[in-house]
């Protein structure tokens, strides 16, 4: 009977072990898929603007996997793809006069901005600040009405294939910030 009993013991403490291995390398993988870094820029501006700090990160993610140095066969920049245009209409909405875009601080700052603006404009609905970040807010807001809306403040169909992708990406990209990080 102290067998059997010590051998069931054994046999669950081995399930829990692999259990909570399989839980760590599920992390750990994800944790690279989903990197994290200049977290406290991201807070600092995240709370400026009154946005989520894991909504700054997903878009981030999205846009540049934290690389802070990339730029899209557009002509977008940094870390939150800022387009050139669209950086210095921001500097002059920050009335800033010189500014490295590349900047870590710069471009979050920049891009942290931008989605103030957007949550502004489209009342806070992340569905629309995500879509319009993509494809722009005059975009939106045209799709808004010309009938992929039927209430006209949210989209019940984004006509962009790109833009849906995004949308989803960067949804599915916040859910992971959330779960794997404890920000703030």
């Amino acid at each position: 009977m102290a067998k059997k009993i010590l051998m069931i013991v054994l046999v669950s403490l081995a399930a829990v072990v692999a259990v909570l291995g399989a839980l760590y390398l599920r992390d750990a993988y994800l944790r690279r898929h989903y990197p994290l870094k200049y977290e406290n820029i991201i807070i600092k501006y995240a709370e400026e603007y009154g946005l989520d700090p894991y909504f700054v990160c997903a878009m981030i993610d999205t846009e540049s996997n934290f690389e802070k140095d990339a730029v899209s066969e557009d002509g977008a920049q940094g870390l939150m793809q800022i387009m050139p245009e669209t950086s210095e209409w921001i500097a002059g909405k920050l009335e800033v006069s010189e500014y490295d875009i590349f900047d870590p601080d710069t471009n979050i700052r920049f891009g942290c901005w931008y989605l103030y603006f957007l949550k502004d404009k489209f009342s806070g609905e992340r569905q629309l600040m995500i879509a319009a970040y993509n494809a722009g807010h005059n975009k939106v807001e045209e799709w808004l009405s010309q009938g992929y809306s039927k209430d006209g403040a949210t989209l019940d169909e984004i006509p962009y294939a790109e833009t849906e992708k995004y949308v989803d990406k960067v949804s599915k990209a916040y859910e992971e910030y959330k779960e794997l990080y404890n920000i703030g």
